[in-house]
């Protein structure tokens, strides 16, 4: 997959829609037995809901806000983008293009609107890479 910066709407996600996906997120996380913390963004890229659960790891904060932002900056999952930062890919520079972190690993979704454009995103950290992306996408499914 060639990644492309993704159309970001004007259209805010509500806190609402952030709780249902927080939720969604942690009684998965619950039922995996990993404390996580969730974050969820708007299209801007500005944290609607961050959720640390009771003894989840304190790199999971930095890294869910990462994963959701990379996620809704390239409108696409964190899982179809590692390839694209390998020696020699198109986006192998993007890390130090930057000044928000970004991180191209498993764990982050974009949350569409009805017309398909990217409104928000989710990020899950705490688990296994793999772990992380069913987090996320188990509270993105439950919309």
């Amino acid at each position: 997959m060639t990644p492309t910066i993704a159309q970001i709407s004007p259209v805010t996600l509500s806190l609402a829609t952030a709780t249902r996906l927080t939720e969604a997120a942690v009684a998965k996380a619950s039922e995996i037995g990993i404390p996580y913390t969730i974050t969820v963004i708007d299209g801007g890229g500005h944290v609607v809901l961050a959720t640390r659960m009771d003894g989840a790891a304190l790199v999971s904060i930095d890294t869910s806000v990462a994963k959701a932002r990379t996620s809704v900056y390239f409108g696409a999952a964190t899982a179809d983008l590692g390839g694209a930062v390998q020696p020699g890919a198109p986006l192998f520079t993007i890390a130090t293009a930057t000044t928000s972190p970004l991180i191209f690993v498993a764990g982050g979704i974009p949350v569409h609107d009805a017309a398909g454009v990217v409104v928000g995103a989710i990020g899950a950290g705490g688990g296994s890479p793999e772990q992380d992306h069913e987090v996320a996408a188990t509270a993105v499914g439950a919309l």
